[in-house]
């Protein structure tokens, strides 16, 4: 098949979606797909990748995130490009201006649309003060999603959600782990003793956006509870983001690492010992994966990755969505039980094995092909070689 992906976010940025975009684009392309790419330019060019036909549009840097970008409307663009060439199907996997006007030119050129629901905007708007626009937020990706065909999303309680909300077409496609690249084999002692710790001292761990919405202060709360404990205890960040400027300037016992990738990104896990999660706005949260997969015991939320992949007080503890001092209560539990650390350690490695990419691209590729099956799209849809 020769499949459009449209998203505003794509490597070389460093997030969840764009990974898992990512991920798609080259899954199927190795599976013998044509892969019709729409992105917006970024200042610095991602390389070409085989079986990926890449196409950058104008763009613009998200407010407060300079490091990101969305796509501006490109209806003209894509009009004609898809006339010349047209897809069998389109994937659109962000919600912004390109892929608005994704969604509506393959609507009128009569292509299948699927949509990915990736990031909760609806729930970002409380962080950043404007909360009042949360219905508006609500209305709007009721609208966009509800003029696709499917909208695949990676846990049951997310379609429920959305069902609640008026998109009752939405399909389940699991997200996978790479379990060759985060696997507790890659813990480096070398870099733990560049963080000043010793073999039993306990790193707590965070990757992730250094944002608002994500709930740093109870991260914050929950490692100086831990410190109350166990005073040699070190806290390591990766990531960037706005919050993390004032973050590093309140607490100058916190290890900043900065953006991390592939092998290093690897290492950072493994070489840590636990991983509280405090976010409460993830559609899903790929980073509990990795950690698990890492062999780090993961305290989140009952959200997202937690609710599908945490089993409480086996890989970690899965605490009841807003109680602050569960969640903290457990993270200090870990934290000074070392015998429980270890023990949770192999549970959680255990848990993700089966959580191929190589399974969710299979399954991504079927949902396509009935897309197309079910809405009468004039070109036969063919197996790849």
């Amino acid at each position: 098949m020769r499949i459009g992906i449209i998203s505003e976010t794509y490597p070389p940025e460093i997030n969840g979606v764009a990974l898992t975009v990512h991920g798609l684009a080259t899954g199927l392309a190795a599976r013998g797909h044509e892969i019709d790419l729409i992105r917006p330019r970024q200042a610095v060019r991602h390389p070409d990748e085989p079986g990926i036909d890449a196409l950058e549009t104008r763009g613009a840097s998200l407010p407060r995130y300079p490091g990101l970008r969305f796509g501006l409307p490109a209806s003209r663009t894509l009009r004609k490009r898809w006339t010349r060439h047209r897809p069998d199907a389109i994937y659109v996997a962000t919600e912004g201006p390109l892929g608005r006007s994704a969604v509506k030119t393959a609507m009128r050129l009569g292509i299948p649309v699927a949509t990915g629901f990736h990031t909760r905007f609806d729930t970002y708007a409380n962080h950043y003060g404007v909360g009042f626009l949360t219905p508006a937020v609500h209305g709007y990706l009721r609208r966009f999603h509800g003029r696709a065909n499917i909208t695949l999303v990676p846990t049951d309680a997310l379609a429920e959600e959305l069902s609640a909300m008026g998109v009752a077409h939405a399909r389940l496609l699991r997200r996978a782990v790479d379990t060759k690249l985060f696997q507790a084999s890659k813990r480096d002692l070398a870099l733990r003793e560049s963080w000043g710790v010793q073999a039993d001292t306990p790193v707590v761990l965070y990757v992730g956006r250094i944002a608002p919405e994500k709930n740093l202060e109870l991260a914050v709360d929950a490692f100086r509870a831990i410190q109350q404990v166990v005073p040699k205890a070190r806290y390591v960040w990766v990531g960037d983001g706005p919050a993390r400027a004032a973050l590093q300037q309140a607490h100058a016992d916190f290890i900043f690492a900065g953006m991390q990738r592939e092998e290093t990104l690897a290492a950072h896990y493994a070489s840590a010992d636990l991983f509280p999660f405090p976010s409460l706005s993830e559609t899903f949260g790929n980073v509990i994966l990795e950690a698990l997969s890492s062999g780090l015991p993961v305290v989140a939320y009952n959200e997202g990755a937690a609710r599908e992949h945490l089993i409480d007080d086996h890989n970690g503890f899965r605490i009841p969505s807003g109680d602050a001092g569960a969640f903290i209560a457990a993270t200090v539990k870990l934290a000074s039980d070392i015998g429980l650390l270890r023990q949770m350690s192999r549970a959680a490695t255990a848990s993700v094995e089966r959580l191929s990419p190589e399974a969710v691209i299979r399954e991504f590729e079927t949902q396509l092909r009935e897309l197309v099956e079910e809405n009468g799209h004039e070109h036969p849809v063919t197996a790849p070689a």
